[in-house]
C-alpha cells in the first residue's frame, strides 16, 4: 500500500515511537513521512531520507517547568507566516506524485487534513487521544477540571473524524468514543532488548529538563541516594559528580542502561519514558509540567495503578514518600504484562487490511 504517515514534531517521544512503526511498515509498503521540528532530522537519519518530508508544525514554549501560553502563541504566529505556504506546496507535491491510499497520523494535523480532503482512510496512532476518547474518573481530573475540558476539546478537534483511533496506553480506562482501540505502548528495539538486562540497582534515574533549578538539586541531595541525572546540566561532555549526584551527558545507550539497572525513576509526566519504566518494572515519581493535562493524566493513572507516585513539585517530601513506597510499587509492576509490540502491530495490520479492502472508511 501507499501510506502517508504524519508525525508531530513537538518533543521527540512521537518521533522515537513512530520510527519503530515506520521501519516495520517500510519493509512491506511504500511509505512517505511528513514531519516537523527536530523529529524531521531524527527520522531522516533512520529512514529513507528521500521519503521524509519537512513541514511546519506548532510548538510549545516552556519556562521553569510550565507552559508559557503567550510566548507559545507568538512563536507559532511567527512560524505560521513562513511555514504555512511551504505546507501548501508540500500538499500538492504529495497529491500529484504519491497519491496515498491510507493515512496514519501520530497526532499530526497536516496528514489528517489531507486524508479527510481526499476521501482517504485516516488512522490515528498515538497516546494523546486518551485525553478525549477515554473516561477519566474524578480522582484523575480533580483540581484540573478546566484544563481537562480544554485539553479534551482541543485533542478531539485536532484529529476529528478519523476512521479509527489506535490509542497507545499502559492504563486501560473505559472508552467514551466509538472506533477506538486501546493498545500497549510502542517500545523501541533498544528498550525491548534491555528487558533481559534489567536488574534492581540502588540508584535513581532522574530526567529533568528545568536546567539550572537548584531547588531540584537540593532536594535530590537530601534524598540520600545515588542519582544519575540527565537534562539538568546542559552541554556536558563528561560526567560531573557532586556527592551522590552524578550529572551525565546524554547518551541513548547509557540512559537505557541506567534505566534498566535503577531502583526507580524521577521524571515529568511524559508518556514515552513513563511507558518504558512501566515495561521494565521500574517505579516512577512523576512531576507533570504545569499546564499540560496529558502529563497530569499519565501521572495520576500511574499512581492509581500503584506503579509510581504523582507530585506537583520535586521536593524532599515527594522524594521521601516515593522511596518509602518503592517496594509496593515494584510488587504492582510485577503484574504488568506486555509482549513487545505484537498486539499493537497486529491491530494496525488489521486496520490497514480493512483499508486495502475498502472497508475502513467511516
Amino acid at each position: 500500500m501507499r501510506i502517508l504517515y504524519g508525525v508531530v514534531g513537538e518533543g521527540m517521544g512521537h518521533a522515537t515511537r513512530s520510527r519503530v512503526v515506520l521501519e516495520r511498515l517500510a519493509a512491506a509498503h511504500d511509505v512517505h513521512v511528513v514531519v516537523s521540528g527536530r523529529a524531521h532530522d531524527y527520522l531522516r537519519a533512520h529512514l529513507d531520507a528521500e521519503k521524509v518530508h519537512r513541514i511546519w508544525g506548532l510548538s510549545i514554549v516552556h519556562a521553569e517547568g510550565a507552559v508559557v501560553p503567550s510566548a507559545t502563541a507568538i512563536q507559532n504566529l511567527a512560524g505560521a507566516l513562513a511555514g504555512l505556504p511551504k505546507n501548501v506546496g508540500k500538499y500538492f507535491e504529495i497529491a500529484t506524485r504519491f497519491d496515498p491510499e491510507v493515512v496514519v497520523s501520530d497526532y499530526e494535523s497536516w496528514s489528517h487534513l489531507y486524508g479527510k480532503a481526499h476521501g482517504v482512510p485516516v488512522i490515528s496512532l498515538d497516546n494523546i487521544q486518551a485525553v478525549a476518547r477515554c473516561v477519566h474518573p474524578p480522582e484523575i481530573t480533580a483540581g484540573h477540571e478546566a484544563t481537562y475540558r480544554l485539553a479534551r476539546a482541543f485533542t478531539g478537534s485536532k484529529l476529528a473524524g478519523c476512521d479509527h483511533y489506535l490509542v497507545t496506553s499502559f492504563f486501560r480506562p473505559e472508552l467514551r468514543k466509538p472506533r477506538t482501540t486501546l493498545v500497549p505502548p510502542i517500545l523501541r528495539p533498544e528498550l525491548l532488548a534491555a528487558r533481559e538486562r534489567r536488574r534492581r540497582g540502588d540508584h535513581l534515574l532522574v530526567y529533568q529538563t528545568a536546567s539550572g533549578d537548584e531547588r531540584v538539586v537540593e532536594s535530590l541531595h537530601e534524598a540520600g541516594v545515588e542519582c544519575r541525572i540527565y537534562g539538568l546540566r546542559r552541554g556536558l561532555e563528561e560526567e560531573v559528580v557532586e556527592g551522590r549526584l552524578r550529572f551525565r551527558p546524554f547518551s541513548d545507550a547509557g540512559f537505557i542502561e541506567d534505566l534498566a539497572g535503577c531502583r526507580g525513576v524521577v521524571a515529568a509526566g511524559g508518556f514515552t519514558l513513563m511507558s518504558e519504566a512501566v515495561y521494565l518494572g521500574k517505579p516512577l515519581l512523576a512531576v507533570p509540567i504545569a499546564g499540560q493535562f496529558e502529563q497530569v493524566m499519565n501521572a495520576r493513572w500511574l499512581q492509581q495503578l500503584g506503579y509510581g507516585r504523582c507530585a506537583e513539585a520535586l521536593d524532599a517530601a515527594a522524594l521521601h514518600d516515593f522511596l518509602e513506597r518503592l517496594p509496593a510499587c515494584e510488587e504492582r509492576l510485577a503484574a504488568y504484562a506486555q509482549v513487545g509490540n505484537d498486539e499493537t502491530f497486529a491491530a494496525l495490520d488489521a486496520l490497514l487490511a480493512r483499508a486495502a479492502a475498502g472497508a475502513l472508511l467511516g
